[in-house]
């Protein structure tokens, strides 16, 4: 299998690796992505060309050093096939005017139009845009595969031939010229354009990791000089410092080329220069301030003579006609030619991560000034956007919802299908999100007609390419009883929500819609595809499925319930019937609201999806009920605003799992009481069931549920005792099994049961739920398992099944049947929330399993045990009512920090949508300083005057009605808006904050102002300038509106998986938890491959993925390896997630280590002090992650013999880990040695022994006297208390005989840098598995046998690759 992000795709020339801009160096794995380009949206082949055309400039070892054979393990591993996606290469000869023929190499898969792109990004030609390739004088057509085209093979000549230019040719020239005049430029990343986002790890390691790795190890002089980190890095330092965020890149001091590069106001060409060819005008001015107008004709660019004021298309002497637009530049400018070579050599040599766009947006919080340049393109791009049209498709807006239906529907049937499908299916949902939010913000900033625009602003909706729009209020009493405008706001939230689950789950003939929400100045904008031909008809007509006044009328369809019927146990959505207008039963598999249309091209959608999971009933009071005991000791039910409260989906999971492990429980407790009344009888039985048995196997296997493997599953009663044992078995086998894997099992067994975890869809056998009474041939068998789903409550008697009716407690919803049994369930699963989730989330934290940084990590710990955001006021009192509550201060901490933002957030929605656009910058920095700024008299920044003045002009010029006082957010003071936020904290999260300020906050919660800055500003998307601000300063604000720069949108939609390439990841990690490095190594690299293949180059996963591998390669010994994947990590972090995101800071650990191994110490110092700064800043010190931070610095500097530094990191690591891990842990102890090590280092012996006694103390009580940690230390201790004796002696020897006495020379040792790697491994839980010799012997005789195999030629070329990795690594015989 090919297999490793830097193998090389595509096309290799061999030429060396500057003059190649190679966009990604991914292993697009050799071809199937060439065929996922021919994307099956109409788009065409823009967007994902150039991702796979890029080439890394390897060396051809690297290229042959990647690729393994792992196809046979990821075979066995998951048990699907696996396609070898490779095609021998081959290499041609291109011939581009005014250049050196060169070599490329290219796959027989790739497309014509690939090998554009990859000219379009070279150096030498990256400046031509308009030209053919021809073979013997013969035009190849674009589109045509490699392999297609006759007379095409190793070394022929490929001619680069300039085409005339079109209007459209010309514009695309022009379009690239500029591209690359900006490729350096940062400004798209900072406004949040075009997929950019900030990068900043080259900056600590200048320039490639690779090539500085050749420095020796320890030439001492070389590493002193930077090793002291800046004064607000040290331990204690109170002072934080915003400016370090985005240090400066040198590479950005702008290079300038021209000065402008616009389209001339002399466009479009009059109908006479048409006839001669002209396409358009450019004006530009270059450097030496010399400004000429260009004409673009059909034979290239050249001057002619109009001026600003004068049209004379003429052409000037020397008209200088050239092909390219850069050419007639070089000609006309030195500073240009000069300038534009520098640039295009330092754009090629950046890593390719640096430049790829990003599937979705990212958006930084924070920007320097940066100065507003005039761009053509960019102002075409604001003008031809309104219209909503997206250039590169032929003469139409793009129909989404056909495109997001039809990717659905590509066949799937094996893995080159799926990759194909999930990449299509990819690719135009981050197309859909980006146009979605696009015309949300558009919508709000009113630049979309509305498609009822004599309505009242709240009530519009809105069309703009093809996705309609509309804001989430509520607009036509919809919501009335749910509560309002509260209602609106969520219902979007729940109803994507379900959107996902219903992909998820994916059934064949079932469509949802192209879903996006979006949050921009304070409005909720709710994007989707349109269902064809919903706009010509009522819904009152189209609706055949659900209800469209919540359940007044109901009305159900047959094939909609087979559709449903198969989601139903994935979603765990109970079949269940309502009564209608007519008290006629209707039955639904979703809940009321849920409406099903069949659109005018025959698909069945369903919506509304906001009731797909059911009710939370600790916030929805209803009367005559009473909750369980566990929900009511904490005072639920409670009201909140709305009554849509749901509970999320992965606490459904973790119920079902829980009811689960009850019911094996109950059922082994009966059996067990049988066994013991049945021994007697055991003999018949076991004669009578023989027949039976027989009788039942085809029923058997045909009624199979969903069942693991593992399950014990015995032939008759007599025989079967269940332990809890067993329990503990079947739980864990339970989970090891691939969701795709259906095993039948005989159902006699006594304990019919199903797996819960499954969101595939079932088999036809699976859904005849039930049905196996005749199979329980005992009848004690038969009532054991009738007992036991009566006591977890499972809907069917003979099996587990559990699942949930959506529309219990749904005003207006009436039920036919008795519901007990569902409310019953609901109230369980109500207090299993608070009774078991919320504990057990505390638990994980106390003992560091789930390790949150900032509010958004918090967030997804709960999310992931299924608590919603809603209960983080429970959440803070189980943790302040804890014994062990110093151990969770961070947590506790985090928490409160959250909980402020959350309310500040709420408030500051409701206080955007009352401000005029012109005052939006003054007023959001007024509300910055009431919530963070010292500053007790914050006024808005209005002049009184200006105030009054337009205050009065407006009374005279727009009367709008309700539009209402426009100036009322000026009138916020930091009281009122503390008291807002106390009161919406009891109100919405039940939870007392005792402060009525930003200072008392800080003061009493330990919180921090610049993180509670960048909390409220992701939070809101609003974008502040980077400077030092002064909060504490109680004369001015902090803040001016010169410091708002932008507000951003925020953004949720759903996040199409890569599921194939997932199934290999968790195989893959299997593998190394079982101790397979090498098959981990192989399935993950494959992963990796097809991750690639789906999603691209850059994705939050394939981050992951690197991670893993990075590691691996770590502890298989290849440092080089693991340094070059861990770098595309940490890029991949901050492009994808954000430079200071919690994940992103780990990364740089992780990247400062491999540096460390690879001998790079000042590099490993840089970016150990950078994600220090970045830490401090998201969550502050008081973190048990600084501990590992602060000792990973603290080790390094000892090796660089900076001890007084060391010790100030090592001692505030001890210090951390004893408050967090408790004064008894072995993390304190470990942390007493390296402390002990430095004090031995510095000759000072009686603080380095206090130190280790301690830690020997802790090993021997923690794990007895003959431990081998224990007796190392005791070793330790020996030795110190040696060099302290001599060391006295020589002291005494010196008081005694004055300066001639004869002095002992002194051991000081600095510690080898191999004892310090050892330190550093350790304390990041990476251990070494030593190679014995008979490890050794068969790893060499396996490779000679390979040898000999390769020299015989049995061999395929993509396994000989594996002979370098193979002498490091540990075999599993």
């Amino acid at each position: 299998m090919v297999s490793k992000t830097d193998d090389i795709p595509a096309s290799v020339p061999n030429c060396n690796p500057v003059d190649l801009p190679r966009e990604v160096e991914i292993a697009n794995s050799k071809d199937t992505s060439k065929t996922a380009s021919k994307d099956p949206c109409a788009c065409g082949h823009r967007g994902d060309t150039a991702v796979m055309n890029g080439v890394a400039g390897h060396d051809q070892a690297e290229e042959a050093d990647s690729k393994q054979d792992g196809s046979a393990d990821a075979e066995d591993a998951n048990e699907q096939e696996v396609i070898v996606i490779q095609d021998t290469g081959f290499t041609v000869k291109i011939q581009a005017p005014g250049t050196e023929p060169f070599d490329l190499q290219v796959s027989p898969q790739e497309m014509v139009q690939e090998i554009h792109q990859v000219l379009m990004d070279r150096e030498d030609t990256c400046h031509r845009t308009c030209f053919s390739l021809q073979l013997d004088g013969n035009v190849l057509d674009n589109f045509a595969e490699l392999k297609s085209i006759e007379g095409l093979q190793e070394a022929s000549l490929l001619k680069v031939v300039e085409e005339p230019y079109t209007v459209r040719e010309a514009r695309i020239h022009v379009r690239h010229i500029r591209d690359l005049l900006k490729s350096l430029d940062p400004s798209d990343a900072y406004n949040g354009v075009d997929c950019n986002s900030l990068s900043f790890l080259s900056v600590f390691t200048d320039g490639d990791l690779g090539d500085t790795g050749k420095r020796k190890k320890k030439g001492t002089e070389l590493e002193q000089i930077d090793c002291t980190p800046p004064e607000h890095i040290l331990p204690g330092s109170k002072e934080r410092p915003l400016v370090p965020l985005q240090p400066q890149n040198k590479d950005w001091k702008p290079m300038q080329c021209l000065k402008v590069l616009t389209m001339s106001g002399w466009n479009p060409p009059p109908g006479n220069r048409k006839m001669h060819g002209d396409l358009m005008y450019l004006y530009v001015v270059t450097v030496e301030d010399r400004h000429v107008s260009i004409t673009a004709s059909n034979r290239g660019f050249y001057l002619n003579q109009s001026t600003t004021y004068t049209f004379n298309p003429k052409p000037a002497s020397p008209s200088f006609l050239s092909h390219s637009l850069v050419e007639l530049l070089s000609q006309i400018s030195a500073a240009f030619k000069k300038n534009f070579t520098a640039l295009q050599k330092k754009r090629v040599q950046r890593h390719p991560f640096e430049r790829i766009a990003t599937p979705f947006q990212v958006y930084s919080w924070t920007a320097p000034q940066i100065d507003h340049a005039m761009d053509c393109v960019r102002a075409e791009d604001a003008y031809t956007s309104r219209l909503g049209y997206e250039e590169h498709i032929p003469g139409q807006t793009r129909d989404w919802n056909e495109e997001l239906q039809t990717t659905r529907e590509l066949s799937r049937k094996n893995l080159p299908e799926r990759l194909l499908r999930e990449r299509a299916i990819f690719k135009v949902h981050s197309d859909f999100a980006g146009a979605a939010t696009r015309g949300a913000m558009a919508v709000i900033d009113g630049n979309v007609m509305a498609i009822n625009p004599g309505e009242e602003t709240r009530m519009q909706m809105f069309i703009w390419n093809n996705i309609f729009f509309s804001l989430g209020f509520d607009v036509r009493d919809h919501y009335r009883e749910l509560g309002g405008d509260a209602a609106a706001h969520v219902a979007p939230t729940n109803d994507l929500n379900g959107v996902r689950a219903y992909s998820a789950v994916d059934v064949e003939g079932l469509y949802t819609l192209g879903t996006v929400v979006v949050d921009y100045r304070g409005y909720r904008v709710t994007a989707q595809s349109i269902i064809p031909g919903i706009l010509e008809r009522e819904q009152e007509q189209s609706v055949i499925y659900g209800s469209i006044d919540f359940g007044k009328t109901v009305v159900s369809h047959p094939k909609y319930l087979e559709l449903l019927e198969k989601t139903s146990r994935p979603l765990k959505v109970q079949r269940h019937s309502v009564l209608n207008e007519k008290d006629t039963a209707v039955e639904l598999c979703s809940s009321v609201e849920c409406k099903g249309i069949i659109g005018n091209d025959g698909r069945h959608y369903i919506l509304d999806l906001l009731r797909t999971f059911p009710p939370d009933l600790n916030f929805l009071p209803v009367e005559g009920e009473e909750l369980a005991p566990e929900s009511q000791k904490l005072g639920f039910p409670r009201q909140l605003r709305h009554r849509l409260a749901c509970l999320r989906q992965e606490l459904i999971e973790a119920f079902v799992e829980h009811r689960y492990l009850l019911f094996m429980k109950t059922a082994a407790l009966q059996l067990m009481q049988q066994k013991a009344n049945k021994d007697k009888t055991a003999a018949l039985h076991d004669t009578s069931s023989a027949d039976a048995e027989s009788e039942s196997k085809p029923q058997a296997l045909e009624a199979s549920e969903q069942v693991p493997d593992g399950m014990p599953t015995s032939p008759t009663s007599s025989e079967s005792t269940l332990t809890p044992d067993d329990l503990e078995a079947t739980t864990m086998s339970e989970k090891s099994v691939p969701e795709n894997q259906e095993a039948p099992v005989d159902l006699k067994s006594e304990v019919p049961t199903t797996n819960t975890n499954g969101t595939h869809e079932p088999s036809a056998a699976e859904r005849q739920n039930g049905g196996c009474d005749s199979l329980l041939e005992d009848p004690k068998s038969r009532e054991v398992v009738l007992n036991a789903c009566k006591a977890v409550g499972s809907i069917s008697n003979t099996s587990f099944d559990i699942r949930f009716n959506p529309d219990i407690f749904s005003p207006g919803v009436r039920f036919p049947d008795d519901i007990q049994k569902q409310k019953q369930l609901l109230k369980d699963a109500a207090a299993f929330l608070v009774s078991c989730q919320i504990p057990s989330f505390v638990k994980d934290c106390l003992d560091h399993s789930s390790l949150p940084m900032d509010g958004a990590t918090m967030t997804e710990a709960l999310h992931q045990r299924g608590i919603n955001v809603r209960y983080l006021g429970n959440v803070l009192e189980f943790v302040d009512n804890m014994p062990a509550k110093a151990q969770l201060e961070h947590i506790y901490r985090i928490g409160i920090g959250e909980l402020i933002t959350r309310c500040a957030k709420h408030i500051f929605k409701t206080y955007l949508q009352g401000v005029e656009l012109s005052a939006l910058s003054a007023a959001v920095s007024h509300f910055l300083n009431c919530l963070l700024s010292s500053f007790p008299e914050a006024v808005a920044h209005l002049a009184a005057d200006e105030l009054v003045s337009r205050r009065k002009s407006r009374k005279r010029r727009n009367r709008v009605p309700g539009g209402g006082d426009n100036t009322a957010w000026a009138s916020l003071t930091p009281s009122e808006l503390w008291k807002n936020i106390t009161s919406e904290a009891q109100s919405y999260y039940h939870f007392s904050l005792q402060c009525e300020s930003v200072d008392q906050a800080v003061e009493k919660y330990g919180l921090q102002k610049i993180t509670l800055l960048r909390e409220i500003s992701i939070k809101t998307g609003v974008q502040i300038l980077i400077k030092e601000y002064n909060f504490d300063s109680r004369h001015k604000p902090a803040f001016t509106e010169e410091d708002i720069l932008n507000i951003f949108p925020i953004v949720k939609h759903v996040n199409p998986k890569a599921s194939d390439a997932f199934h290999f990841f968790q195989s893959g990690q299997a593998k190394v938890q079982q101790g397979f490095l090498k098959e981990g190594c192989e399935l993950i690299n494959e992963a990796l491959n097809l991750f690639n293949n789906v999603y691209g180059a850059m994705h939050v996963e394939i981050c992951a993925c690197l991670r893993l591998l990075a590691r691996l390669n770590y502890i298989m010994g290849d440092h080089p390896e693991a340094l070059s994947n861990q770098q595309k990590a940490v890029l991949m972090s901050e492009r994808v997630l954000g430079i200071e995101h919690p994940n992103t800071i780990q990364e740089y650990m992780h990247l400062a280590l491999y540096c460390f191994a690879n001998g790079q110490l000042s590099t490993a110092l840089k970016l150990l002090y950078r994600a220090r700064y970045l830490l401090l800043v998201v969550c502050g010190e008081d973190h048990p992650e600084m501990a590992l931070l602060d000792s990973n610095i603290g080790l390094v500097l000892h090796g660089v013999m900076e001890f007084d530094l060391s010790l100030r990191f090592l001692e505030n690591a001890l210090a951390i880990n004893s408050k967090y891990h408790g004064p008894r842990s072995l993390k304190v102890a470990l942390s007493h040695h390296l402390v002990a090590r430095v004090y031995e280092s510095k000759a000072e012996f009686r603080s380095a022994l206090q130190h280790e006694k301690e830690g020997y103390t802790i090993y021997k009580n923690q794990v007895g006297e003959a431990h081998e940690k224990t007796k190392e230390s005791s070793e330790y201790l020996k030795y110190l208390t040696q060099q302290a004796v001599a060391l006295q002696r020589t002291m005494n020897e010196i008081y005694k005989n004055g300066s001639n006495a004869s002095i002992m020379p002194l051991k000081f040792t600095a510690p080898s840098m191999t004892s310090v790697l050892e330190q550093l491994n350790i304390i990041n839980g990476i251990i070494f598995i030593p190679l014995s010799q008979k490890d050794l012997e068969n790893l060499k005789a396996e490779v000679q046998r390979r040898q000999l195999m390769q020299n015989s030629g049995k061999m395929e070329e993509q396994q000989a690759a594996q002979l370098e990795l193979d002498d490091k690594l540990p075999v599993d015989d």
